[in-house]
């Protein structure tokens, strides 16, 4: 059950960010970049991702 909920939302996620391709301006602190919101959608993706690990990795070493 749990690899069916994680397919549908990768796939979720994946229809997203492929329909969303127009280019926005994000702020930084000191300067704007204008990206693809894809670029912007799938490295925010990522992080969570990246975050999700190692947050998962130090519960299972408690």
């Amino acid at each position: 059950m749990r690899t069916i909920g994680f397919v549908v939302l990768a796939a979720l996620a994946i229809w997203f960010i492929a329909a969303n391709t127009e280019s926005v301006t994000i702020r930084l602190w000191v300067s704007d970049v204008t990206l693809p919101l894809w670029t912007v959608l799938t490295g925010t993706l990522l992080a969570g991702i990246v975050l999700g690990l190692l947050i998962a990795y130090r519960r299972a070493r408690r």
